[in-house]
């Protein structure tokens, strides 16, 4: 258990502008983690970046010193100054063993999210595993993690009121974008067709607002959303040549830099000068510094999204000792799972091993021996031979899995 580790950079100790500087382009992520695992020989790795946390969980028996967190980061090229760098390395939160596990447990269950309660968490988390495992970057430890991560939050928010009236960063967004005065039916941009997007353009149908329009990189997803928005698509390669024009513009694609800059905002206004509203939840943000600075725009994002999160977490305070009795319980009930799965995969190679025993002892220990026999009483060794070697292969293993199951304490040392 000691060799599943975290790297973690959070709201909680990244300023959120800062954080998007680690966040991975999709059309990147399999390079860099190849030559992450090739050059430090990580067995098993998966990568997760939300609008509040970038994670790196992976099992392997790299101990978690400064020097090594330093190399890691080095190997995922990232374009950071290595001045700005230092100071990621002193904000870095690192886990091991259970506490990493408890960790892991906590994120799925969104208790350590800006928004506690939030759902959209756990979809995130299994998003980033699945993409990992096609790839090939995970194994058999963490695919048992994984399920026990989606078997406590389940339990967690079924369970317990954590995520009962459910505050998102979508919500919030849209409570914020309420209390702005909106034109009759205004022209809503939607730019990027993710999940985040898809949430708060659906959010914005269903209190009556319809006039939409979708751009997204891939335009098989932004034709998808825009049919549910009874709307036009458009790949987001054609945004600068868009002219209609818009009252509010939504945008959180995976970008690692900003995407609309002074010229693209200007060309988008089309001559309009009256102030538009932005609903920016991207990590890093859309929307140039320089444009929020020279053009009158509402702005909203997710750093100023985390006042009426913190109130949140105060609401719901009360329900998180139920959450955690409940995360510690499945703790206890994987420990075990872990250490018979353990013994399974150690003990895969005992058939093949004693049938090497038998064809030695028959074929050139006790070959002259046994040719010397009538065919009456070689049948009978035979059977004997199969007998005792059936009973030599499941024994162990039924006695090993027993004595596992019986004895937990210490596991994480082991």
């Amino acid at each position: 258990m000691k060799n599943l580790k975290v790297i973690a950079f959070t709201h909680k100790h990244v300023n959120l502008k800062d954080l998007g500087n680690l966040v991975i382009c999709n059309e990147e992520l399999d390079s860099r983690l190849i030559n992450l695992k090739n050059s430090l020989d990580i067995p098993e790795i998966f990568y997760i970046a939300t609008c509040n946390r970038v994670e790196f969980v992976f099992y392997g028996a790299h101990e978690l010193t400064d020097d090594f967190i330093a190399q890691f980061l080095d190997k995922m090229n990232f374009c950071v100054p290595t001045e700005r760098m230092q100071c990621y390395l002193g904000q870095v939160i690192r886990y091991t063993g259970l506490d990493a596990l408890n960790h892991l447990l906590r994120m799925s269950c969104s208790l350590e999210s800006l928004v506690v309660g939030e759902k959209e968490i756990l979809a995130q988390v299994r998003r980033a595993y699945e993409k990992c495992r096609e790839a090939g970057f995970t194994g058999d430890f963490l695919r048992l993690m994984m399920d026990r991560l989606v078997k406590t939050a389940k339990e967690v928010y079924t369970y317990t009121s954590i995520s009962r009236n459910p505050i998102s960063v979508v919500s919030l967004a849209y409570r914020k974008l309420r209390e702005v005065k909106l034109s009759e039916n205004p022209r809503i941009l939607v730019i990027g067709s993710g999940e985040t997007n898809q949430n708060l353009a659906k959010y914005l149908k269903k209190h009556k607002l319809s006039n939409f329009v979708v751009f997204n990189r891939t335009v098989e997803n932004a034709k998808a959303l825009a049919q549910e928005l009874n709307c036009t698509a458009f790949p987001l390669a054609e945004l600068p040549q868009y002219k209609q024009g818009f009252d509010i513009m939504i945008t959180c694609t995976g970008a690692a830099t900003s995407i609309i800059g002074t010229d693209l905002y200007r060309s988008l206004l089309n001559g309009e000068t009256d102030k538009k509203i932005i609903v920016d939840l991207a990590i890093p943000n859309d929307i140039d510094a320089e444009v929020i600075a020279n053009f009158p725009i509402h702005y909203i994002e997710v750093c100023g999204l985390q006042a009426i999160a913190e109130k949140n977490i105060q609401e719901r305070y009360n329900e998180l000792e139920n959450a955690e009795k409940i995360i510690d319980e499945n703790i206890k009930e994987f420990l075990p799972i872990i250490k018979q799965r353990r013994v399974e995969v150690a003990m895969r190679q005992v058939p093949d091993k004693i049938k090497e025993i038998r064809a030695l002892a028959m074929n050139e220990v006790f070959a002259q021996d046994v040719n010397k026999l009538d065919p009456q009483a070689r049948e009978v060794l035979e059977k004997v031979i199969n007998y005792m070697e059936k009973k030599y292969i499941k024994v162990p293993m039924v006695m090993a899995k027993e004595i596992l199951v019986k004895n937990t304490q210490d596991f994480e040392n082991n």
